[in-house]
């Protein structure tokens, strides 16, 4: 069978390399472009286009689908089947009609829920004891095709995006290569979601990490998680950023003074500050221009225990 891939970033990488070794011949793997990275903007490929390159597969870099030149290039691979994960931009109609088969999608959520570009945020932030990951196949919508196949896995209590992401496209990968042979032979059908159980996730931006401390300690927590690698979770302190890294939840601490305050020190030595709804012991964080610090040090490293975040 003959699959066109697309996918971007590290996470891609597993149900590539999955194709692959299943023995499918991947007639070539479409990318994001090249771009700038790190402090030098130094041009970096996408992690999907190194390990195709290793792989000896031909790679593809459009500027987008949308260019009709693209469109024909990616026809006149004639692939059988199409496969997404994390690719970076939706497929219109003119693209999905490419492959008999159309394009399969690994989604990390239990769909309908967590539609969107960010479901491992979306679940964590909102404190679920389960999570998953979905294969189905692209429609016009967002994430709104019909299933193929879904597992469910538990969400542990201190995991973090970026891990569980991982995870959940390494599980991803698994059950796409397992659906592939009955979806061909049509002896899988594909489900209908249902649309009114659907909740729906955004792009992330640098806002969504600053803390309002006015929220409960257990929200604030869930954010540090929720938002690794990135926007981070981010306070001040007397106007010097502080990424927040590592916390533990106080439920029941309580306090007349305004949240943000730091009421001293935890039993381990980390700083205590109070919230909306209990308090939060901060274990790690990462001062602007520093290496990060245990909470402990970067409290033995002040004048003084008296102050508020967020200031």
């Amino acid at each position: 069978m003959r699959v066109i891939f697309m996918g971007s970033p590290t996470v891609a990488v597993h149900p590539l390399e999955a194709l692959v070794a299943a023995g499918y011949e991947v007639v070539a793997v479409v990318t994001q472009p090249d771009r700038p990275a790190g402090r030098g903007g130094k041009l970096t490929p996408p992690p999907v286009k190194t390990a195709a390159l290793a792989l000896g597969l031909p790679v593809l870099q459009p500027a987008t689908l949308r260019d009709p030149e693209v469109v024909a290039t990616i026809a006149a691979c004639a692939p059988d089947l199409g496969v997404v994960a994390a690719y970076g931009e939706i497929l219109r109609r003119n693209v999905l009609a490419i492959p008999p088969l159309g394009f399969l999608n690994i989604h990390p959520s239990l769909l309908p829920l967590y539609r969107g570009p960010t479901p491992v945020t979306g679940a964590i932030l909102a404190g679920d004891e389960f999570t998953g990951v979905t294969i189905i196949r692209l429609d016009p919508g967002m994430d709104s095709g019909p299933i193929l196949a879904q597992a469910v896995v538990p969400l542990p209590s201190a995991v973090r995006a970026a891990a569980l992401t991982d995870e959940l496209f390494r599980l991803g990968a698994r059950l796409l290569v397992e659906a592939i042979p009955p979806y061909a032979a049509g002896s899988l059908v594909p489900r209908p979601q249902d649309h009114t159980l659907a909740t729906v996730t955004s792009m992330l931006t640098k806002a969504d990490g600053h803390v309002d401390w006015s929220k409960p300690a257990l929200v604030i927590e869930r954010m540090i998680r929720a938002y690794d690698p990135w926007p981070g979770t981010v306070t001040t302190w007397r106007g010097q950023d502080l990424r927040l890294r590592n916390a533990v939840v106080h439920p029941d601490v309580r306090a007349e003074e305004p949240p943000g305050t730091l009421l001293g020190r935890a039993e381990s030595g980390a700083p205590l500050i109070l919230t909306g709804s209990g308090a939060l012991e901060v274990t790690e964080l990462h001062p602007a221009g520093r290496r990060p610090l245990t909470g402990t040090a970067w409290l033995n490293g002040l004048r003084e225990l008296i102050g508020k975040m967020g200031t």
